[in-house]
C-alpha cells in the first residue's frame, strides 16, 4: 500500500466525499462486512476505501473509527450542564476529558444573548453504567472540579442521532424529510456476560495499522475481535447480530476531526449550535418529529431543562462553517414550527467553543475500577 503521505487527506477529495457520504453516518447497525457496504453504498473498490480511511485516519482527518452503540440502551446518560466560575472553567474542562472516562462531549457554550441558563458554560454528556446513580457520579465530579452546580437533562426520547458533516454540506435550510422523525426509545436493555465480552471488542476504535494489517492479509475484519472476545468468528457475528436485533447497535462510522484544523489545513465545521426550544407540555413528542425531520439537524432530543433553562423540552444541535448559515438553518425550523401549529414559547442558541470527544466507557467493570481508582466503594455510588 503508498505511504500515506501520498494519498489524499483532505474531506474535498473527490473519491473521500464519496466515502465520507456514506461512512460517516450511513452505515447503519451491525454488518459482518462494513468495508464491503461502504464500498457498494459509494461506488469505490474496496482496497481504495480502506486505502483512504487508513491514511485520513492516521493523519487525523479521521479521529476515530467504530462501530457505535445506542448507549442510550446500555447506560444511564444524560446531558450535564455545569454552573461554574470563570476561574475553574478551564481546569474543569481539562479535569473531565482527561480523568472520566464516562463523560464523553465536553463542551464550552455561550449565548448571544444572556438568560438564567447563560451562566451554564460547562456541558457535558455522561453515561454511567447499569447500576450506578449519575447524580453520585456528579457529585463526585463538582467535588473534583468545584462547580457551584449541576443540572441531568436525561433524553426521554431521540428523534436524531447521527453526523454526516460531508453529506450536510449541501442541506438548504429547510431541506427536510417528507414525514416526521420517528422517535427512538431510551429503554435499558439487560445483557448477558457472553455480551459484553463481545461487545467490549465490538466497540473498540480500528486502529489504522489494525485496518491495514487486516486488509492485507485477507482477514475477516473482524477476525482479530472475535479472537480477542475468546469466541470464534461464527459466535461474534452471530452475538452481533443479537445486539442488532435488541437494538443496541448503533451504526459503524468514521468519525471526522471536525472541530479542530486537520493536517490538510481544513475545518469540517466551525460552529457548534445547541437549539432550545420550550414547547407545549403534551406536545414533546410532536415537537422533537418535526423538528427532527429537518436533515441539518445531527441530534434532537426531548430533555427536559427545568426552569433554570426555561422549561425548555426540546433540544438539537448542528454544525457548520458559517454562524449565518447555522441560524438560518434555526430560523427555518422556528418557521416550519410556527407552520404547523406548535408554539414556542422561549428558544436559545448556546454556540460551542472549546471541545473535545471521547467514547463514553459504559461497562460495569470498568466503573467498578473507577471508583477503586479514586478511593471509592462502589457500592457507594450505585443507583
Amino acid at each position: 500500500m503508498p505511504g500515506a503521505t501520498t494519498i489524499p487527506i483532505s474531506t474535498s477529495d473527490a473519491i473521500n466525499a464519496r466515502i465520507l457520504s456514506v461512512s460517516e453516518d450511513r452505515i447503519q447497525g451491525f454488518l459482518s462486512d462494513p468495508f464491503g457496504e461502504i464500498a457498494a453504498k459509494c461506488d469505490v473498490e474496496l482496497p481504495t476505501v480502506i486505502e483512504r480511511i487508513v491514511a485520513m485516519l492516521r493523519n487525523g482527518t479521521i479521529r476515530r473509527v467504530r462501530q457505535t452503540l445506542m448507549a442510550t440502551n446500555l447506560a444511564q446518560g444524560s446531558l450535564v450542564a455545569w454552573k461554574i466560575t470563570p476561574e475553574k472553567l478551564n481546569a474543569g474542562f481539562d479535569y473531565l476529558w482527561k480523568e472520566d472516562p464516562f463523560s464523553g462531549h465536553i463542551v464550552i457554550r455561550s449565548t448571544d444573548k444572556e438568560t438564567t441558563g447563560s451562566a451554564y458554560r460547562l456541558w457535558t454528556t455522561l453515561k454511567v453504567p447499569q447500576g450506578f446513580s449519575l447524580a453520585k457520579h456528579c457529585e463526585f465530579l463538582q467535588s473534583k472540579i468545584g462547580s457551584e452546580k449541576f443540572l441531568l437533562m436525561p433524553a426521554k426520547k431521540l428523534f436524531v442521532l447521527g453526523v454526516g458533516h460531508v453529506r450536510r454540506r449541501t442541506i438548504n435550510p429547510g431541506d427536510k424529510a417528507d414525514v416526521p422523525a420517528e422517535p427512538l426509545g431510551t429503554e435499558i436493555v439487560q445483557l448477558s456476560p457472553l455480551d459484553w465480552r463481545v461487545l467490549e471488542s465490538l466497540k473498540r476504535e480500528f486502529t489504522a495499522e489494525e485496518l491495514e494489517n487486516s486488509a492485507a492479509a485477507g482477514n475477516h475484519f473482524w477476525q482479530t475481535r472475535a479472537a480477542e472476545a475468546g469466541v470464534s468468528l461464527e459466535q461474534f457475528l452471530a452475538v452481533g447480530n443479537s445486539l442488532h436485533e435488541r437494538k443496541v447497535i448503533g451504526r459503524f462510522s468514521t468519525f471526522l476531526e471536525h472541530v479542530k484544523t486537520t493536517a490538510a489545513g481544513e475545518r469540517v465545521t466551525q460552529y457548534n449550535a445547541l437549539f432550545h426550544w420550550a414547547v407545549p407540555q403534551g406536545r414533546e413528542l410532536e415537537a422533537g418529529a418535526e423538528v427532527g425531520r429537518h436533515y441539518c439537524m445531527t441530534h434532537a432530543y426531548w430533555r427536559e431543562g427545568g426552569p433554570d433553562f426555561a422549561n425548555v423540552n426540546i433540544m438539537g444541535v448542528v454544525h457548520g462553517t458559517e454562524k449565518d448559515r447555522v441560524l438560518a438553518h434555526k430560523m427555518a425550523i422556528d418557521a416550519h414550527l410556527a407552520a404547523v401549529g406548535i408554539p414556542v414559547s422561549y428558544t436559545n442558541v448556546f454556540w460551542g467553543g472549546r471541545s473535545e470527544i471521547k467514547p463514553s466507557e459504559i461497562s460495569p467493570l470498568a466503573y467498578a475500577a473507577f471508583c477503586r481508582q479514586n478511593g471509592l466503594d462502589p457500592a457507594s455510588m450505585s443507583a
